[in-house]
């Protein structure tokens, strides 16, 4: 019973320990500024369609008065090593966000580089913040951050860009010298997978889920959901492309919002029905 006694009472030590430590993560991390930060949003579009949701449910928060003055990018086609096909979110991504707003690295990923960089560049040399939300894997975030340091050596990095992700497959299928780079020369955050509800982030995996019908209200929004829905089903294990079993039964997947919530401050929200009870109307 004594060595039982000591064993329960190590235990407890390093459960306050853990909830101490997240404690401290939460109290000193650094705000993201809604007036100055831009906030990248990265899809790798390949092969999940759960990225064409992600896309719609971040146009839907853009939609908030609280986020009207976003500065924001949105990146298509930031895949890894991973195989399979691309699901083309093209059709949608101008439909949200119009094409000052998106870059397509699939299409030209030099290109997609240079229009980030003059987003980037003007963003921290008014000395604000760069924050990623990699709904995907970090190829294309590496090849970003040694931009920045060939092209603004004055700039920080390790304080003054922020990736946050929470995928264990997404860090699996980025190439390792990526990811090694990235974590070990950035200020790199990995959160628990928005797939899963109760673990301290959203969880926006729904099989089944059809209430956005009647929650959007905005008739644009109405029309970006409607062809993420259909784009979802269209491509969902299409030719051997990842089968997403909760989009194929007629239910929502925009898991990678979890990380643009945990920039903007609102890993509160609980599930999916929660996301459109606050922000569909």
């Amino acid at each position: 019973m004594k060595r039982a006694g000591i064993l329960f009472t190590v235990l407890i030590c390093f459960l306050v320990l853990d909830s101490s430590s997240a404690q401290a993560e939460q109290s000193s991390r650094k705000a993201f500024d809604k007036e100055k930060d831009l906030l990248l949003v990265n899809l790798d579009c390949k092969t999940d369609v759960d990225d064409i949701h992600t896309a719609a449910a971040f146009a839907t928060l853009l939609h908030q008065p609280a986020f009207a003055n976003l500065k924001y990018h949105v990146v298509a086609g930031t895949y890894g090593v991973q195989e399979g096909l691309y699901v083309p979110p093209n059709e949608l991504l101008e439909l949200a966000f119009k094409n000052s707003k998106w870059s397509d690295a699939h299409a030209d990923q030099e290109r997609a580089l240079r229009q980030v960089m003059q987003e980037v560049k003007k963003v921290l040399k008014n000395q604000a913040d760069i924050w990623i939300a990699e709904a995907g894997q970090s190829d294309f975030t590496a090849k970003l951050v040694k931009n920045i340091q060939r092209e603004l050596p004055a700039i920080e990095v390790a304080t003054r860009i922020h990736v946050v992700q929470h995928s264990n497959w997404n860090e699996e299928v980025t190439s390792a010298a990526a990811l090694s780079f990235v974590k070990n020369t950035v200020d790199y955050h990995k959160i628990p997978d928005g797939n899963a509800e109760g673990n301290g982030t959203p969880g926006f995996r729904t099989p089944e889920y059809q209430d956005w019908k009647d929650e959007v209200s905005n008739p644009r929004l109405l029309e970006v959901w409607r062809l993420a829905v259909k784009i979802g089903l269209e491509y969902n294990g299409k030719d051997g492309r990842y089968n997403n079993e909760a989009v194929g039964s007629g239910g929502l997947d925009f898991s990678d919002l979890s990380e643009v919530c945990w920039i903007l401050g609102l890993e509160d929200i609980e599930d999916t029905q929660e996301f459109f009870e606050r922000f569909g109307s």
